[in-house]
C-alpha cells in the first residue's frame, strides 16, 4: 500500500504537466528532473510512504542514514498556461505489484490537481557513451507525440528498435491511457554501465522541454560542468569507479542527489 503524506496545503495548479524522473538506465530521467527541481526552485508538494520501498537505507553526506523517498514537487509558472509537477526519488518500487499500485496512486494525485499532460523520462542503453545522444519519443497519444517531435531532433520510430519500457516510466503511460490522460515518454541514449550517469542525455531532454513547455532551465550555465562530469565519469567508469569517487562526482551535480545505478 502507498500513502501520500502532503507537505503543502491545498494549492491551485493551472492545468499542470507532470514530469516523472525516477532512477533507471543511466539515471537520465532523475538527472533531468532533479536539475529542473533545483534550477526552478520547485516546492515540495508531498512524499510517498510505503513498505514497498527497497529494504535499505542511504548514508548521506553527514554520515547519517536516510530511508529512501519518492516525492512530488510543483512549480507555478507566471504567464504560462501550464504549471509543472515533478516526480522524483531515490528508488522505484521493488516489484511488479507495488509498481502498479504506486503508478495508480500517482495518477490519482495528478487527477486531483486536474492534470493536463504526463511526461516520463528515461534512458536507452548503448554499449558506449554517445557524443550526441539521440532522443526517442512514444506514448499513448499520437497528437501529443507529434506536437513534441515537431521541429525537434526526435526519433519517433521505436518499433523494432526499442524494447519494452519497464517500471514506472512505462506503466504511467499505459495507466494514463485508461484514464484518457495524454502521456509521452522521452528516452535519451546513454551508456549502459551501472555507475554511469547519463548527464549528456539529460541535457538533450532538457533542451526539448525548454522549447516545448517553456521550462526555462538555464542549461548554458551548466554545459561546462556537464562536459567535465561526462569526461570524468567516463574515465572513472572505464577504471572501475570506486564508491567514494562516485559519491564525489554526484555531489558536484547536486548536494542532495542520490542515485542508484
Amino acid at each position: 500500500m502507498w500513502k501520500i503524506n502532503k507537505k503543502a496545503n491545498k494549492i491551485a495548479l493551472r492545468n499542470p504537466i507532470l514530469i516523472e524522473g525516477l532512477p533507471g538506465i543511466g539515471n537520465v530521467g532523475k538527472v533531468a528532473v532533479d536539475f529542473m527541481i533545483d534550477d526552478l526552485k520547485a516546492k515540495k508538494l508531498c512524499e510517498f510512504e510505503s513498505h514497498a520501498y527497497p529494504h535499505s537505507v542511504f548514508v548521506n553526506e553527514k554520515n547519517l542514514i536516510e530511508l529512501p523517498t519518492i516525492e512530488v514537487y510543483y512549480k507555478q509558472l507566471k504567464n504560462k498556461k501550464n504549471d509543472l509537477m515533478f516526480l522524483s526519488g531515490d528508488v522505484q518500487p521493488v516489484d511488479e505489484m507495488s509498481c502498479y499500485q504506486f503508478s495508480e496512486k500517482v495518477i490519482e494525485l495528478f487527477q486531483e490537481y486536474k492534470g493536463k499532460e504526463l511526461i516520463t523520462l528515461g534512458g536507452v542503453a548503448l554499449k558506449e557513451a554517445p557524443k550526441k545522444p539521440q532522443v526517442y519519443c512514444t506514448g499513448n497519444c499520437s497528437k501529443m507525440i507529434k506536437n513534441y517531435a515537431k521541429g525537434m531532433a526526435i526519433n519517433k520510430n521505436l518499433y523494432g528498435a526499442i524494447g519494452p519500457i519497464i517500471g514506472v516510466s512505462g506503466l504511467l503511460l499505459g495507466l494514463a491511457k485508461k484514464r484518457n490522460i495524454p502521456a509521452i515518454t522521452l528516452l535519451a541514449e546513454t551508456y549502459a554501465h551501472p555507475m554511469y550517469l547519463g548527464v549528456n542525455g539529460a541535457k538533450e531532454i532538457l533542451n526539448i522541454l525548454n522549447k516545448k513547455i517553456g521550462v526555462n532551465v538555464r542549461i548554458k550555465e551548466l554545459e561546462k560542468e556537464i562536459k567535465e562530469l561526462e569526461e570524468e565519469m567516463l574515465k572513472e567508469t572505464n577504471n572501475s569507479l570506486k564508491p567514494a569517487r562516485l559519491k564525489k562526482i554526484k555531489s558536484k551535480l547536486r548536494n542532495d542527489m542520490n542515485y542508484i545505478g
